[in-house]
């Protein structure tokens, strides 16, 4: 059973502190987006309405990470617990033999794109749930990209990055891109004023049409006519047979309590499989700043990507089923394997950049993800629109036989994943940790320090972090105690140590007790957790 969450104990001192409720929380890695979610419950709307309205608005204050040209994924509990699998699928033009020479596909560029699914996601919660009309819930984010916004910091410092990887590039397909999203040929700097009116347009495109333009419509014409003029592969016809899809939750319990994620094709199975084999080690009889409670939960994790990598593709082409993956005797068998000793784990885990939002009311609870992949996504920016379309197709691989190998019509290994715990068949709340292969990492610290530990959301969120990145590779926070550090290299890790806070994602979460909702926010990102 979860401990009793502990309101009074902060003990990494971020300076934050849980906010409490009745009626309703928003929580993202955006002042401005959290407000635009606040706007909706203001006007009547529920956490529905709330939880696209922010994700409308990331599009434009947050797009180093998200985009009109994003995937989606989403968790729901109306009394029960709905997913939503909104990723796109590839182009049928996207045969294997695109790839001839090369040994994996491209970070940017047309190869790299796949039909976007996040306008699909707002759609479609809004038919299934939404209260307040439509259109209502684009007004902030139009008003944020006609007006203008100033640029956070995080945002500023992710931007910044963009300069040098477009600073020689002279492809047709990217000069849109860098006209927009770098004028005068530099990133803008935290604090200073940024709009996109191209942006503003689609939105308003979208609302009206309830998203047909996207995928039918105006947009899908301007979308595949520049695919056809800049070598791309989308076609209309790709972007008119998308379809967002409804999925089955998978689950597992981990001492009473129970995470839930998106089925594959994305790697929320990881964290599962991580925590199946972390169970049967007594975390609690070791302080949570222990080399031995690092340890096993580095080592589960190790083993769960392993796992994952080799197997784990769009579910229509998965050899071995998530069942067979998460059953808790494959894991014990698993957990033989680890020892005092670090092991060596190949794991090809991909960078990224994604955006998280939590919302709930007295009805409902939403955990939403939406991801343009890397970044910015592709660099490719389709004109006069504001669509910067994602780079999801990096996640196939060109192994010959794999499960996960690029094919037309086929949804890439996805690494966003919403997370959502429940107690008893009742409702504790969602929570997310974004950034690449951070994610399932970011879940499973999350679950050990609010079920083991018993820290309240935002102590679960400010603890120092570890990441796994290959082989013995793992990095920590400089948070991290150095004796942690030196117990963790005897054992046989290669240890990194880094001041990084945005390596080691940006999370949220909200908790409902006793009929309180509390929330909090990421202390690495910009975000803000806002209640009523």
């Amino acid at each position: 059973m979860i401990p009793a969450i502990n309101l009074t104990e902060y003990p990494y001192a971020s300076g934050r502190r849980v906010v409490m409720g009745c009626n309703y929380a928003a929580a993202t890695s955006q002042p401005l987006a959290a407000l635009a979610g606040m706007e909706m419950f203001w006007a009547g709307g529920n956490a529905i309405d709330a939880a696209i309205a922010m994700a409308i608005a990331l599009t434009v204050v947050e797009p180093t990470s998200n985009g009109i040209g994003s995937d989606a994924f989403a968790l729901v509990w109306d009394g029960q617990l709905h997913g939503l699998n909104a990723s796109g699928r590839s182009s049928q033009n996207l045969t294997i033999d695109r790839f001839e020479g090369m040994t994996q596909v491209p970070d940017l560029g047309w190869l790299s794109v796949t039909v976007p699914g996040a306008v699909s996601a707002w759609r479609t919660l809004w038919e299934k749930w939404g209260k307040l009309p439509f259109e209502q819930l684009f007004a902030p984010a139009i008003r944020y990209a006609e007006s203008g916004f100033p640029v956070s910091p995080e945002t500023a410092r992710a931007w910044k990055w963009t300069e040098s990887l477009f600073a020689h590039a002279t492809e047709p397909e990217f000069q849109w891109f860098k006209q927009m999203f770098l004028p005068q040929g530099r990133s803008p700097r935290a604090g200073e004023i940024w709009g996109s009116a191209a942006h503003a347009e689609t939105l308003r495109d979208i609302a009206a049409t309830g998203g047909e333009s996207f995928y039918r419509g105006k947009l899908a014409e301007r979308i595949a006519a520049f695919a056809s003029d800049t070598g791309g592969l989308l076609t209309q016809e790709d972007l008119s047979q998308h379809r967002a899809d409804w999925v089955q939750p998978i689950s597992t319990d981990y001492r009473g309590i129970t995470l839930w994620e998106i089925p594959p094709n994305g790697q929320g199975i990881a964290a599962l499989m991580a925590l199946n084999i972390l169970e049967g080690f007594d975390l609690s009889k070791q302080p949570r700043d222990s080399v031995d409670s690092f340890h096993w939960q580095i080592e589960s994790m190790k083993l769960a990507f392993a796992d994952v990598h080799q197997h784990v593709s769009d579910i229509e082409t998965m050899q071995v089923q998530p069942q067979d993956l998460l059953d808790k005797t494959y894991a014990a068998r698993r957990r033989q394997l680890i020892g005092d000793r670090a092991l060596f784990a190949s794991a090809d885990l991909p960078k990224g950049g994604t955006v998280y939002l939590a919302a709930a009311d007295q009805d409902f609870m939403v955990s939403f993800i939406q991801s343009n992949y890397m970044g910015f996504g592709s660099g490719i920016l389709v004109p006069e629109t504001g669509i910067a379309l994602h780079n999801r197709g990096r996640g196939f691989t060109l192994q010959p036989g794999h499960a996960n190998q690029a094919a037309p019509g086929k949804r890439p290994f996805h690494t966003i994943i919403p997370g959502f715990l429940t107690q008893g068949n009742q409702p504790i709340g969602p929570m997310g940790v974004m950034g690449a292969h951070m994610q399932p990492q970011g879940h499973l610290q999350m679950m050990v320090n609010l079920r083991d530990y018993g820290m309240n959301p935002q102590a679960a969120l400010d603890a120092p972090r570890w990441q796994f990145t290959n082989g013995k590779t793992v990095w920590l926070e400089q948070t991290v105690a150095r004796s942690i550090a030196l117990g963790l290299t005897d054992r046989g890790h290669d240890i990194r140590l880094t001041a990084e806070g945005r390596s080691f994602g940006k999370g949220q979460m909200i908790v409902q007790q006793n009929g309180v909702l509390i929330a909090a926010s990421e202390p690495r990102a910009d975000g803000l957790a806002l209640v009523g």
